[in-house]
This record gives structure tokens, C-alpha cells and sequence, in this order.
């Protein structure tokens, strides 16, 4: 036996026992004639005494040699401690050790092993096994591996049924690029691995398995942005002979079940809003609701003046900045700033003062008087104290960089607390965007996306208008999960194939599968899926994934603590039946 206790687990109560520990040495701390050592493990910090009254000559020399990360055993007493500290759960004790085996000794590790550390991101994923040694990091996946099973409790016990479904697939275009796989066994053919197990959890409705989930890897071969992974973990589920209200009420239980078991949180509420209403009052279709700063639109107010940048835009809109008169110049400049750089794109903001004694001070004075400043000001909800900020042009545009002004005032202003948490339902969105690049309608979503009842005519005569039903469930500024009512009967999956550009050959070939089963008594049915890295990164009140992610790639897909992607050798190329040439 290599230990009788972990490092975490002693107390007062312990004093006098003889206990056998083990674990990694956090730090040593030699006075010559006695020495204290720190030893570590996932469950917490014991400290060791090594004295030369109580403890042998040779039983000291050897813990005078201990370095930073030495794996050691050692016997001892439990002893109360002279010096208490009150910050270590294991404070009041310490171990009068008799016995000391290095089980493996260590180099120096490249940073310390610290809450606090000396090592950048990129030095730590390289050493990430050191890494998670580090408490905010093991904490982290201990945190998401209680979340994960509450999952599986909740919807277990909701009759939700586990399924695995596969890894190798084919390729169908679901938005993304997919990871291809090359075949050894079939020449010049590969697999893809999936980026959802989208058709799968169709088809296991389509088999009667009524309520399905599964914790599942999925893989997107896309340019990586801030905080995305080219492999990332889902909650899927579906559901057969449901509709939306159904699903809705289903994952708000589990969301709730959430918040309470893992942060002590009750919710009752989850707003609904339509995408539509979103997009004007956030300028996106994820808004965190914790705060207010809704959009104002100001064309009927701010146009038909002299100032030609308004009356030149489809749209001019603004935000009212809780206390933002407190703004200085400087502050205000270093947001237009901000707003410039090629991240976001703008040309500029107009400003507002609302002043305490109820005048109005802007940029643009020399256009707009007093009663015109009033009425930008009850158009955004300003008030006393507060500042408007304000910016025109192409609508899609101005409203999205208005958004992003929007949510990096509420992280100046402390606004976004990570202790509280506000749920919210998008719903109704497009079936249909266009691409200016391929000049046609792709699907929003995924090409299984059921129309709303009622709107499968407007295919015809105005397909951008169809709304899908569809949802998203926002928590603060996230989307944490997205799913839709799905298309079950054949005749409209293929009518929905022809107007996303699909041949019935081409429709064939990708989804025949699918089509074949739907003639075998499709239910009605429909899901959704939960990012899980991204759900727990919320509740642990963080927003960066890769924290909570064991093995995380970098933000160019790549792994570097085993360097991959790497080459294949020739030999294991020609079993594949490949070659490569590498573009000059």
C-alpha cells in the first residue's frame, strides 16, 4: 500500500495516529537541523517534518536532497503542528516522518508548480501534464467531470438512453470542413469524422429509441477563431414525437438542474425572443441579458439634418452607457479607438453627454440642437449621468459592431458578473441565408431543419423569409446549446435539397441513407445540442474553454505538447494509398 491517507485528508482528530503518504513535493525548506517539506497531491498539501531529535541522521540527509516535483513516500506520526496555518484544510497538522522512499525523482520543472504561476500559456501546453498539476487547472476538470455526470443523472433519470454512435462516417456538407480519414482497406475512399452525429440521433428515432443523448467528441476542420477547438465535446440529444414547447421545457429542466446542483442557483425564468427582435436590440443573435444598453434606432430622429454620414446610412443606432458622462476625453477617444481597429471595422462614433443639470453635450453640436439630443436620448433610454454612443451605416454592419462596443463597455463596467446567470431562448430564426460568394441559399442551420408550420409555401415566392424552427439557448452572451424541430418525411427533405442547391442525384449520394429510412415511418422528432466545454467554462464562471479541456490544441489547431499534426512516414502513405505534394 503507497498510502493509508491522500495529502487532503488529515485533521486535529488524526494527532497520534502512524500514517503512510505519498505524492509529489511541492517545495522544501531546509534550517540544516530540521527541514519542512510540502507534499502534494490532487486532494491537497500535508506538510512533513523531518527533525534531527525525532528522525534519523540518514532519514534527514535524504529529504535535505528532495528537489521541486521528487514522487516520494514516507512514513510517520501525525503531530500537531506549532504553527498553525489556517489557510490549508490539513493546517493544524504535520507529519513527524520516519521513513522517506523517493519513488522517482525530477528535473526542475519549466515553471513552478503554483497557483500562481511563472510559465505563459504557450510554455504550459507544452508541459501540460505539469500543468495539471497545478490546483486552478485540476480543479478545472474536476469541475467538469461533476458537471458531466449531472448530466447523465438528470436525463438518465428523464428516460434519456445513452447511444455511441460512430466515429468513422462519410462526408456530408454540414457548414464546416470535415476531418477526412483515408481508407487503407478501401483504395482512393475515406472516412470523415463527424461533426455532429446528426443523421445518427435521426435515425435512432427513426428506430424508436425515443429519447436519446450522448456526451460525444465532434470535429470541425475550420479556421480556428478566439477560443474555438477543432475538436470539441457535445451534449446531444433528440427526441421523437415532440414539439418545440416540448424541447424547450425538457432542456430548460436540465439547465436548471444545472444551475442548482453545481452552483446553488434556482432560476425560474427563460425568456423567450425571436431572432429578429435580437438582432435590433443586441445586434446579435446570442445577447447577454444581464444588463440593459439596448439598441436605440435613430433614423427617424438623427437623419434629415445637415450631417451627411447620417443621412447617408441604412441605419444609425445607439446605446445609452449607464454613468458613462464620468467618461473622460481620453476614455471616450480611446473607445473610438477601439472601434477602428480592423477587428471591428468602424469609421468613427458619435457621442452624447446627458449632463446632470438635463442639457445635452455631443460631438456633433453644430448639426443638433438641444430637443434633437432629447429625443436620441428617449430613443436609447439615457438618463442623467449617462452617455450615448452612437454609430451608422450598412445595417448588418453598424449593428454588429455596436454589439461588440456594447458587450466590452459591460466588461469595463464590471457589468457581466460571472455569479449571475441569465438564460434565454432565441427562436424563429432564417431557414435560409444567402452567400454572395456561391450566389444561393444555404441552410442556417443544417439542411434538416424543419420550417415553421405554415411557412413551407414561402419557398417559393420569398425563401428568405421562411423562419426555421429552430432555437437557441443563450446563457449570458453565450450560446451554450442550438437545436430544431427536424425535417421526418422524405417528400420535404427533398424539396428542402433542391432549394439548397442539392441535384437529387447529389442528394443521393450524400443522404440517401437518410432519405431510405424516412420511407419506414419517421417520427416526428427533433433535439438539440449542448457545447459542453462551453457550458462548463460558464458555470465555473469563466469564458476561455480551453481551461476546462485536459489536452486543449492552440488557436492554430495544433497540440503542441505531442506536436501534432505531424508527416507519416512513406511507408504508412503508400499503405493508405496516398501522396503528397505540397503546394510551392
Amino acid at each position: 500500500m503507497y498510502r493509508t491517507h491522500n495529502n487532503g485528508q488529515l485533521r486535529a482528530a488524526d494527532i497520534n495516529k502512524e500514517v503512510t503518504l505519498a505524492g509529489w513535493v511541492q517545495k522544501t525548506r531546509d534550517k540544516g537541523f530540521m527541514v519542512w517539506v510540502d507534499l502534494r497531491d490532487r486532494y491537497g498539501i500535508t506538510q512533513l517534518i523531518f527533525d534531527e531529535e525525532r528522525t534519523s541522521k540518514e532519514v534527514i540527509e535524504k529529504a535535505a536532497k528532495l528537489g521541486r516535483e521528487f514522487v516520494i513516500q514516507v512514513k510517520g506520526t501525525v503531530i500537531e503542528r506549532e504553527s498553525k496555518n489556517p489557510n490549508m484544510p490539513t493546517g493544524d497538522v504535520e507529519i513527524l516522518v520516519s521513513e522517506l522512499n523517493i519513488l522517482n525523482e525530477s528535473l526542475t520543472p519549466p515553471f513552478t508548480i503554483e497557483d500562481e504561476t511563472d510559465g505563459g500559456e504557450d510554455l504550459r501546453m507544452k508541459y501540460r501534464y505539469l500543468d495539471i498539476r497545478r490546483k486552478p487547472v485540476r480543479e478545472n476538470l474536476i469541475f467538469r467531470s461533476k458537471v458531466a455526470m449531472a448530466v447523465r443523472n438528470y436525463l438518465s433519470n428523464e428516460g434519456f438512453i445513452e447511444v455511441e454512435t460512430p466515429y468513422l462516417i462519410k462526408s456530408t456538407p454540414e457548414g464546416a470542413r470535415d476531418f477526412v480519414v483515408p481508407s487503407r482497406m478501401n483504395e482512393g475512399q475515406f472516412y470523415a469524422l463527424p461533426q455532429s452525429p446528426q443523421t445518427f440521433k435521426q435515425l435512432l428515432m427513426v428506430g424508436g429509441l425515443d429519447k436519446y443523448f450522448q456526451i460525444v467528441k465532434c470535429f470541425r476542420d475550420e479556421d480556428l477563431r478566439a477560443d474555438r477547438q477543432p475538436e470539441f465535446t457535445q451534449i446531444d440529444c433528440e427526441m421523437a414525437f415532440v414539439e418545440q414547447e416540448d424541447i424547450l421545457k425538457a432542456f430548460e429542466g436540465l439547465t436548471k438542474h444545472l444551475l442548482k446542483e453545481i452552483n446553488g442557483i434556482e432560476i425560474s425564468e427563460f425568456p423567450r425572443m425571436t431572432y429578429d427582435e435580437a438582432m435590433e436590440k443586441y445586434g446579435n443573435d446570442k445577447p447577454d441579458i444581464r444588463f440593459g444598453m439596448e439598441f436605440g434606432e435613430l433614423n427617424a430622429v438623427a437623419q434629415h439634418k445637415d450631417f451627411g454620414v447620417f443621412n447617408q446610412a441604412e441605419l444609425v443606432v445607439g446605446i445609452a452607457v449607464p454613468g458613462g458622462n464620468a467618461f473622460t476625453r481620453k476614455e471616450i477617444d480611446n473607445l473610438i479607438d477601439w472601434l477602428k481597429r480592423p477587428q471591428i471595422g468602424a469609421m468613427g462614433m458619435v457621442y452624447v453627454r446627458c449632463n446632470e443639470d438635463g442639457t445635452y453635450k455631443s460631438s456633433v453640436d453644430k448639426f443638433y440642437n438641444q430637443e434633437d439630443l432629447a429625443k436620441w436620448a428617449e430613443a436609447t433610454g439615457a438618463k442623467t449621468g449617462d452617455l450615448i454612443c452612437v454609430l451608422s451605416g450598412a445595417k448588418n454592419k453598424a449593428r454588429t459592431q455596436l454589439s461588440a462596443l456594447r458587450m466590452h463597455l459591460a466588461e469595463q463596467l464590471g457589468l457581466r458578473k460571472n455569479t449571475e446567470f441569465a438564460p434565454l431562448w432565441v427562436v424563429d430564426f432564417p431557414l435560409l441565408e444567402w452567400d454572395e460568394e456561391t450566389n444561393r441559399y444555404h441552410a442556417m442551420h443544417h439542411p434538416f431543419t424543419s420550417p415553421k408550420p405554415g411557412q413551407l409555401e414561402l419557398l417559393d415566392t420569398n425563401p428568405g423569409d421562411v423562419k426555421a424552427n429552430a432555437y437557441d439557448l443563450v446563457l449570458n452572451g453565450n450560446e451554450i446549446g442550438g437545436g430544431s424541430i427536424r425535417i421526418h418525411d422524405k417528400k420535404t427533405q427533398a424539396l428542402m435539397f433542391d432549394y439548397l442547391g442539392f441535384t437529387p442525384e447529389e442528394a443521393k449520394a450524400q443522404f440517401g441513407f437518410l432519405m431510405d429510412a424516412f420511407q419506414y415511418g419517421a417520427p416526428p422528432h427533433g433535439g438539440i445540442a449542448f457545447g459542453l466545454d462551453r457550458l462548463v467554462a460558464i458555470l465555473g464562471g469563466q469564458e476561455t474553454i480551453r481551461d476546462f479541456i485536459a489536452f486543449p490544441k492552440n488557436n492554430s489547431g495544433r497540440d503542441v505538447m505531442i506536436d501534432a499534426p505531424a508527416t507519416i512516414d512513406q511507408k504508412q502513405l503508400e499503405e493508405l494509398h496516398l501522396k503528397v505534394e505540397l503546394k510551392s
